[in-house]
């Protein structure tokens, strides 16, 4: 048997930190799967929240690293959406700069798993706002993160979700972005908000050009636009992916205030998924995740 040595000090280190933490709120099943996925939850308001984290192996348990949330969509769950829909543990690996990912699970709302992106909400709604809020306190008292460094992403009304953490949230998230997603909240945030939005024209679930319940891609893109203060005509890019034939038009709107920037992903001819190439992957493949990168290369320009 052949023993791994930088792993074995890794978690060595690890453990230490666990054991000085004079936080409670985290339960650990399995600190160190092969996987690199702990599942743990935190209790918040009397419940039990369950939520995946994997941390990166560049994590040394002294320098601060950033935070990247990553909500799923309805009727879904957290270890789902990591292992069958958005697998981003490659991208928070990079050894230039790794990051600790985070997939929350959601709870009932309207009779269906789902997000409650609003400080109200429907019958049986849980505050999902203030639990993502308590959840950042409770993992800044368990490892060394970044607080200048939180972004959110998700896909369908996970989007919404993260969209929503970037309107009601501003004072802790650096970034935002929805894939496949919409946006129900439209208050006005408090700080400037960098914010990617990538969409098909061709989502059956929330249309491009919206309908008689969700909001038009445009009119998202342009309460950020407005709200940021950049440019309103944006710089537009075009690229066809010559294995698969699908067109992506870029869309950057910058110079806004703060310097931040709100783009688009127009994927045309998109259904409703998560990956640019629109591809679908059976469980456990180990195929890049596009779109995760695409997330991460806009976010990390950003900080609080």
């Amino acid at each position: 048997m052949v023993i791994n040595k930088k792993r074995l000090t890794f978690i060595f280190s690890i453990f230490l930190l666990f054991s000085c933490s004079k936080s409670t709120d985290i339960s650990q099943t399995d600190l160190f799967p092969e996987n690199g996925v702990l599942p743990s939850s935190i209790n918040h308001n009397g419940s039990s929240r369950n939520y995946a984290l994997y941390i990166p192996p560049g994590y040394n348990g002294k320098d601060a690293l950033p935070v990247v949330f990553n909500f799923h969509g309805s009727n879904d769950n957290a270890i789902d959406h990591l292992f069958n829909t958005s697998d981003m543990r490659s991208v928070a690996s990079f050894e230039q700069n790794p990051f600790f990912l985070v997939y929350p699970e959601a709870g009932i709302c309207d009779g269906k798993t789902t997000w409650n992106p609003s400080a109200q909400g429907g019958v049986n709604c849980l505050d999902d706002l203030d639990f993502i809020e308590t959840l950042i306190d409770s993992l800044s008292l368990n490892f060394k993160i970044d607080e200048s460094k939180i972004y959110a992403c998700g896909y369908s009304e996970g989007g919404a979700m993260a969209l929503s953490l970037g309107v009601s949230k501003s004072n802790r998230f650096a970034a935002v972005g929805s894939v496949s997603g919409t946006m129900l909240n439209f208050n006005t945030p408090l700080n400037p908000m960098p914010t990617i939005i990538v969409h098909g024209t061709d989502d059956g679930v929330f249309p491009y050009l919206g309908d008689t319940v969700n909001n038009s891609i445009q009119l998202q893109l342009d309460f950020w636009v407005n709200f940021n203060n950049t440019e309103t005509v944006p710089l537009l890019s075009s690229e066809t992916n010559n294995f698969n034939g699908i067109t992506t038009e870029h869309y950057r709107y910058l110079q806004g205030d703060n310097n931040v920037a709100v783009e688009h992903y127009k994927i045309i001819g998109g259904l409703h998924r998560w990956r640019l190439d629109q591809a679908i992957f059976p469980a456990g493949s180990s195929a890049d995740d596009d779109t995760g990168l695409l997330l991460w290369n806009f976010f990390e320009n950003y900080s609080k």
